[in-house]
């Protein structure tokens, strides 16, 4: 009955560009395109775009008010939706759902009843809906500001209850996850921009990312549910990579982002309960309250009072997990042993670490080189942060003017300096660098940081963030399946994504062949997410 599960947005200014868009939409493999009239700046020339079309299109010429462009009279409006319903070259055509019973059904022309609200998710949303299926129409959209979880979760309950086809979502980054889930909950399709770039709406990812990162080609109501709770999290590798795995592995699972402001994880987590995403990645800010709100905790997180693994057991309850903890002490000793070859590896008690920050992964890492023995120095930007945890594990502490001081045999950087798009800071001087010292960077976006550049300059050894972040998502996706993912892969797949001169994928992550090439992406200033 419909073309495609992903409806491909095309909004340009200028006639020449929407058909170069639609010729490389359609080369791309897109069955399904919606034009966005409302985006063209002189007037609409049908005869100029029907040459062109090879597959199904819809017309939208949307007003401000809904988050469109059309600079014209309401009168003018309605009269170029009714040409491009006479013109032969629409199968569908978007409708609001106040002009719909003004322009009756002709022909074989599909009708979408329409309703957008780009400030908020109304009081009246389910009355507007009960509305709106009075009326003449073949697919029913809703589309609605999220302003927090709650909104996502009424949305997606009118979603899971409608009665006749419809695609419900939230707008916006908190909203983001709805779109995905609209499709499992029986949305005929959901939509993705072309070209993300035009800034066609709120939280609308590419279409590539919806082609490469997530698997909608298989996404159905039985599919388990993941994701990455945090602030920001629109630029984490953990969808990317989670989501490759499933495929790789056989998993039929999807993993997510959901953007939650601070304070809001006990309403996120409540609200999402009616999915249910089975766990999350937990990140910044909210790895304190995690290890909070779970009814259960593993040793790790009772240790550091921070949990970035939450793991929903048959009764609904949480169970809270660190894998940084373990992921930082992994990566560590791996590398004293690759160095060591055939000599002696040496021991965490043998060794000075000063650690940078004091956030969450300072907290994991901290504890479980305290646990090992090590001899730690801890500084912060936030003295009394570090102060805070230099009791906990019971060593040294230095203001963080001091820091270049201290002597070291390894140093950690548990801080943000160096992250994308800041890379060209460093969060300590480069004359602090001697030779034979270890650096170890959190951060994996770029995972050549430029002190990790620099440190290699001066003969020092180095671990980046990548190591780390794949250690501790791959014990993540472990207790989420209860399978164990190749460390080498996992790696490949972050590389892959983090070099600008690969491409994501050979083919859409929901085919049936595996592939051996990743999808572009970003991430965040934390190693979980």
């Amino acid at each position: 009955m419909y073309p495609d599960r992903v409806l491909v947005v095309i909004g340009r200014t200028r006639h020449k560009m929407v058909v170069a868009e639609l010729q490389e939409a359609v080369k791309r493999g897109a069955k399904f395109i919606e034009l966005r009239l409302d985006f063209l700046a002189k007037a609409v020339e049908f005869k100029r775009l029907t040459p062109y079309k090879q597959c199904a299109w819809v017309a939208t010429l949307r007003r401000p008010a809904d988050g469109g462009r059309f600079t014209g009279t309401e009168n003018e409006r309605q009269m170029i939706l009714r040409q491009a319903i006479v013109s032969g070259a629409f199968e569908w055509v978007d409708l609001e759902t106040d002009i719909a019973s003004t322009i009756p059904r002709y022909g074989s022309v599909k009708r979408i009843i329409s309703y957008h609200n780009v400030s908020e998710t109304p009081a009246a949303l389910e009355d507007i809906y009960a509305g709106m299926l009075k009326q003449d129409g073949d697919v029913y959209k809703i589309a609605v500001a999220a302003q927090r979880p709650e909104d996502v979760a009424r949305v997606l309950k009118l979603q899971q209850s409608a009665p006749k086809p419809t695609v419900a979502f939230c707008l916006g980054d908190i909203g983001q996850p709805s779109r995905f889930l609209s499709l499992r909950w029986g949305a005929p399709w959901i939509y993705a921009a072309f070209n993300k770039e035009r800034g066609i709406a709120p939280g609308l990812p590419n279409w590539d990312e919806f082609r490469y990162n997530y698997p909608v080609a298989t996404l159905q109501r039985n599919t388990r549910v993941f994701g990455v709770l945090g602030d920001p999290v629109d630029h984490s590798l953990s969808p990317l990579l989670h989501n490759q795995l499933f495929r790789r592995m056989g998993v039929d699972a999807i993993y997510l982002p959901f953007r939650v402001p601070k304070g809001m994880l006990a309403e996120a987590l409540q609200a999402y309960g009616s999915v249910p995403v089975s766990g999350y990645s937990v990140t910044i800010p909210h790895k304190e309250m995690a290890a909070t709100l779970a009814r259960e905790k593993q040793t790790e997180v009772e240790v550091t009072a921070a949990a970035n693994t939450l793991v929903r057991r048959s009764d609904g309850q949480f169970v809270a997990y660190n894998t940084d903890y373990s992921a930082a002490v992994e990566s560590l000793r791996a590398h004293f042993q690759e160095r060591a070859k055939d000599g002696p590896v040496p021991q965490f008690g043998q060794l000075t670490f000063l650690i940078l920050g004091a956030g969450g992964v300072a907290r994991a890492i901290a504890h479980a080189l305290h646990r090992e023995g090590a001899h730690l120095t801890i500084t912060s930007r936030t003295y009394e942060r570090a102060q805070r945890l230099a009791e906990e594990v019971h060593c040294r502490v230095v203001d963080w003017q001091a820091r270049h001081s201290v002597s070291c045999d390894v140093l950690i950087n548990c801080t943000p300096v160096g992250m994308h798009p800041n890379v060209d800071e460093a969060p300590i001087h480069f004359s602090f660098l001697n030779p034979g010292m270890t650096v170890f960077d959190t951060i994996y976006r770029p995972e050549t940081t430029l002190l990790i550049r620099e440190a290699r300059s001066r003969g020092c050894h180095t671990i980046t963030g990548v190591d780390m972040f794949v250690r501790q998502a791959a014990r993540q996706f472990e207790l989420f399946t209860g399978l164990t993912p190749d460390l080498e892969l996992m790696r490949d797949i972050v590389r892959r994504a983090l070099s600008p001169l690969t491409h994501a994928f050979d083919e859409p992550i929901g085919s049936a062949a595996p592939s051996t090439t990743a999808p572009s992406s970003a991430e965040k200033p934390d190693s979980t997410g």
